[in-house]
């Protein structure tokens, strides 16, 4: 401890303003490696030069700031000559200083203590007394080999990278920093310069100032108030939930804004209110008007109620007087009618008495005793025809009551108004029917009635149905499709029924129209769809609805829709070797249809149907539509019964028109011990003539001879001499009316047969006949084959 002292007053008298060279508290052996080392004034009582070069105040307590105390002390490492540093080992140096004092380990114990407490890093002791001088020394020694070493390390880290390296520098300096102020502190402590109590009582007043002076960083969740990072470290905000400042900042701010959104939504919503008290007020006083008109009318209902009464009671009493007065009329007249006869007949007997003559009085007495009999006989009603007494009569006031209770009741509603049919409102079995009430009248609920309109005259026997409803719509179901119904509607409440609406007509939309399959003719580019309507009654147009198929999806995507067409028919244009289905829809003014059922059509080749009505009646078409077969030919011309359009001579049929130009193909299957004709014919070709026969039909004719198979290309009887070696099996023909050509092949072997040259004025049939018992087999839908190309 005496060398440690001895060392100490060394340095503090030849030390006496910063920058001077001072030989280090060592022993003498080592005194010769003590060049190049640079010690500083330290003055522990506060002098300013100590603060400067140890910066240690927090920013916002001193007027310089850490950054600028930072870089004046690497600015003061930087003036070190570099000839000082030149002839020594300044690392080995530092290690002896800091071995010597004790400081290798207690430095690296010291910073493991303090190194998460950076609000104790720039705290300085107070200005202490000169009973304080030893420890002094110590920790200025320890702060000069701290600096030598701190002047090493910044002057190599500048020859390496320069200003790069200068914020490392600074974090070094306030590491050491720390270490050296726990050491002063430690070292005080053990020389016994200061009491635990001082440094207590030291550490807690900087505490308050620093607590006073600190501005907060950091939000407490739980408290709901700023607090500084110390606090959540070692103060009572300890254990509680902390954010950053500008976080929980962000966070109120957010939800001052949610809040002032819900306080605008309040005020929009107490404005609704205010205007719906508004609406209140004004339906108040509209109430209050009809609930007095309403009492008014009552109240006059009432009394015009009590003198209809009144006057149908005083006229009762009236007549009731005339009667009873009549009747004692009458009585009275009758009474004194008696009375005079009684008079007379009196008179007459004392007159009789007074009479002398016996014979005249016995006369005069037979009489007068009849008279008198007879008299007698008659009843004399001495009762009174009438009583003087009224019927009292009770006035009924329950037609009153009624009208005075009620007063306070809703009145009836006034009629609906029926909305006309909206598009798209109805199906083949349902209508949607609307309507509105447009008057402020309480409706319990609506009563809808509807019938179907008929066009005969007793329309209004058709049957009513009715329905209770609660909406101002309804559905109804189960009705006929493609038909109109005639609706009206009545509102009711307590007090009654409003009159009915006027009324309103509703159609159900069509049933899916009914393609026939057996009729469709098509070829390469075209088809010729036919339909016919699910109703009976008319509709408006069709929609024809195309979906085509590809071998990747076959789902049904719509790729052309037609509309707008008047009739059961339709020409479509479409793609060649495509596959399509095609649907048809029915419109009229309640919407349209469902689809009908699909037909698959292939545009690979022409495709035709045999028309039934051409065909004679010993003519018989196979299930498949295509087969034709003959059982006899003793009598072609037969009894059975024929169509006018029916072949009658020859046994033939005509396929159906093809109205498509350009070329087409078909193929006839035929038996070789069978007669036939085959080919193409007008419309009107006579039919009670044979095909080839006329202008009108051009055809191919198998005749079987006994020496061979003739064949004939027969137009207008006329034929070509042209012989076949090798009868055909399977005839192909192919009909060009653009090159005005009718061919015929073996198909079979692709042979040409015959080639009819001819302007088709019209478009024309296919014909097949047979001659002989047999079958014809027709082959429809068939790509024209190469080899039918001709010259």
């Amino acid at each position: 401890m005496s060398s440690r002292s001895g060392s100490t007053r060394e340095h503090e008298s030849s030390g006496q303003s910063r920058g001077h060279s001072a030989s280090p508290p060592v022993p003498e052996s080592s005194e010769t490696e003590t060049e190049g080392l640079i010690f500083y004034h330290m003055d522990l009582y506060g002098s300013k030069e100590r603060f400067d070069i140890f910066p240690e105040e927090l920013p916002g307590r001193g007027d310089r700031s850490l950054a600028d105390t930072r870089r004046e002390s690497v600015s003061s490492s930087e003036k070190v000559p570099r000839s000082q540093e030149i002839g020594y080992d300044m690392e080995k140096e530092v290690a002896e200083l800091a071995k010597m004092y004790g400081l290798d380990e207690d430095r690296e114990k010291e910073l493991e203590l303090l190194g998460g407490r950076v609000e104790m890093e720039s705290r300085w002791p107070p200005a202490r007394t000169q009973k304080a001088g030893s420890q002094g020394s110590i920790y200025n020694a320890s702060k000069s080999s701290t600096s030598v070493k701190d002047q090493s390390q910044s002057t190599k880290q500048q020859g390496l990278s320069g200003e790069a390296s200068q914020h490392e520098d600074q974090s070094k300096a306030r590491a050491d920093d720390e270490a050296e102020s726990n050491i002063w502190s430690r070292e005080g402590l053990s020389s016994g310069g200061m009491s635990d109590e001082w440094n207590s009582q030291a550490v807690s007043e900087e505490q308050e100032e620093e607590e006073e002076e600190e501005v907060a960083n950091v939000f407490c969740s739980t408290c709901k108030i700023p607090i500084r990072a110390f606090d959540k470290l070692f103060g009572e905000h300890k254990d509680h939930e902390v954010t950053q400042l500008p976080s929980a900042l962000e966070s109120e701010k957010e939800e001052i804004h949610k809040n002032i959104c819900k306080l605008e939504e309040q005020i929009a919503q107490m404005e609704n209110v205010a205007s719906h008290l508004e609406e209140i007020f004004l339906t108040v006083e509209e109430n209050f008007g009809r609930q007095e008109q309403n009492f008014e009318v009552h109240y006059n209902d009432a009394v015009q109620v009590l003198a209809q009464k009144y006057e149908e009671q005083l006229e009762a009493l009236g007549e009731e007087k005339r009667q009873k007065l009549e009747a004692l009329y009458e009585q009275l007249v009758s009474s004194g009618k008696h009375l005079d006869t009684c008079k007379e007949l009196t008179d007459k007997t004392h007159e009789l008495f007074l009479e002398n003559d016996k014979a005249e009085f016995m006369k005069a007495a037979v009489t007068m005793v009849d008279r008198l009999q007879e008299f007698l006989k008659q009843e004399v009603n001495l009762e009174l025809s009438t009583l003087p007494d009224f019927e009292e009569r009770v006035i009924d006031f329950s037609e009153v009551e009624q009208l005075m209770n009620s007063i306070n009741a809703i009145p009836a509603p006034c009629a609906p108004v029926i909305n006309p049919q909206a598009p798209n409102a109805a199906t083949g079995t349902s209508l949607r029917v609307c309507w509105g009430l447009f008057s402020d009248d309480t409706v319990e609920s609506y009563q809808l009635c509807y019938k179907p309109v008929s066009n005969e005259r007793h329309s209004d026997e058709q049957a009513e149905h009715t329905l209770k409803v609660k909406e101002t719509y309804c559905t109804i179901t189960n009705l006929l499709p493609n038909t109109q119904y005639e609706f009206w509607v009545s509102a009711l409440n307590a007090s009654g029924i409003s009159p009915p609406s006027e009324r309103a007509v509703y159609v159900t939309a069509p049933s899916p129209p009914i393609i026939k399959s057996k009729k469709i003719r098509s070829c390469e580019n075209a088809a010729l769809v036919c339909w016919e309507s699910g109703d009976i009654n008319p509709v408006d147009s069709y929609t024809v609805e195309l979906y085509k198929l590809t071998d990747e999806e076959n789902d049904d995507i719509i790729t052309e829709s037609i509309v707008g067409i008047p009739n059961c028919e339709v020409l479509i244009h479409l793609q060649p070797t495509q596959k399509y289905h095609i649907c048809v829809r029915a419109q009229n003014l309640g919407g349209s249809s469902e689809r009908s059922e699909p037909v698959l059509i292939h545009t690979t080749g022409t495709c035709f149907y045999l028309n039934e009505d051409t065909a004679h009646p010993l003519l018989a078409i196979l299930d498949d539509g295509f087969t034709i077969s003959c059982d006899e030919l003793e009598n072609p011309e037969c009894d059975l019964p024929v169509y006018d359009n029916s072949f009658t001579r020859c046994i033939a049929i005509l396929g159906s028109l093809i109205p498509f130009p350009g070329k087409h193909y078909w193929e006839v299957e035929v038996e070789e011990d069978t007669e036939y004709r085959t080919g193409v014919a007008f419309e009107n070709t006579p039919r009670h003539g044979h095909l080839g026969a006329n202008n009108s039909s051009w055809c191919i004719r198998h005749i079987i001879t006994p020496s061979r198979h003739k064949y004939e290309f027969l137009h207008s009887g006329m034929t070509p001499d042209i012989r076949i070696t090798i009868p055909p099996r399977r005839i192909g023909i192919l009909l060009d009316y653009e090159k005005c050509r009718l061919s015929f092949f073996n198909a079979d072997i692709a042979q040409h047969l015959y080639t009819f040259n001819s302007r088709f004025q019209h478009y024309v049939h296919p014909c097949f006949a047979l001659e002989t018992p047999g079958i014809l087999r027709i082959h429809t839908g068939i790509t024209i084959p190469s080899w039918t190309a001709l010259p």
